[in-house]
């Protein structure tokens, strides 16, 4: 199956769900969600997946469930969100240099997460940039030079001491993401969503082989 967009029956199904997140209600509702939200969902994973694959062949690409693991999440049956995650399996997601496409009942995003880093990830990211800070400075100066991308992260309560005034923004950071957040709009709905979000993750690229170098 070739990724043709999403549709508004998508958006319909996600809706109902936030309001209705029970089973009574999504059962009569599966093939909506199958049809219209999880074989497109794959469809842009595969259209996404072999450009990333040749250049990081140890990363997997994962399609999220909708249903959530009832011993670590409240209790209601389904997640109110789809998304995909290109990651390898021998560490949590959230702890490794991530690409990440995600669809909500308010919009969509996609990008680069380091979401749930380590203290020691983050110790090693700025022991490396104190030690030689110029090839991680030109892939950011590079990934934000239109203004359309920026990195960024969460800010310790304290900051960590920083050895040059040009470093300090990223030695605030406890974790680091690149991530454009968008509303519902008619990008969606077209083949050319997977051209575009394959241009931003070519975009994070050398961010990704960065960070997967120097942090795990």
């Amino acid at each position: 199956m070739e990724f043709q967009g999403f549709s508004p029956e998508t958006f319909d199904f996600l809706w109902g769900l936030r309001f209705n997140n029970n089973r009574e209600w999504f059962e009569p509702h599966k093939q909506q969600y199958i049809q219209t939200l999880y074989e497109p969902m794959k469809a842009l994973a595969a259209a996404l997946y072999p450009a990333i694959r040749d250049e990081f062949p140890e990363l997997e690409c994962k399609v999220s469930r909708i249903y959530r693991d009832q011993r670590m999440h409240p209790p209601v049956p389904y997640k109110e969100s789809l998304w995909i995650c290109f990651r390898t399996s021998d560490r949590p997601w959230g702890e490794q240099p991530v690409l990440f496409f995600e669809l909500t009942p308010d919009g969509y995003s996609f990008g680069f997460l380091l979401w749930f880093a380590r203290p020691w990830q983050m110790e090693q990211l700025r022991r490396q940039l104190a030690l030689e800070p110029g090839p991680f400075l030109k892939i950011v100066d590079e990934l934000e030079k239109d203004g359309t991308l920026r990195l960024s992260g969460e800010e310790y309560k304290k900051a960590k001491p920083c050895p040059d005034p040009a470093l300090t923004r990223f030695f605030t950071m406890k974790n680091l993401a690149v991530i454009v957040n968008r509303s519902i709009d008619e990008r969606l709905y077209s083949p050319g969503l997977a051209r575009e979000i394959s241009v931003t993750f070519d975009a994070l690229k050398p961010l990704l082989r960065y960070c997967r170098k120097t942090m795990l």
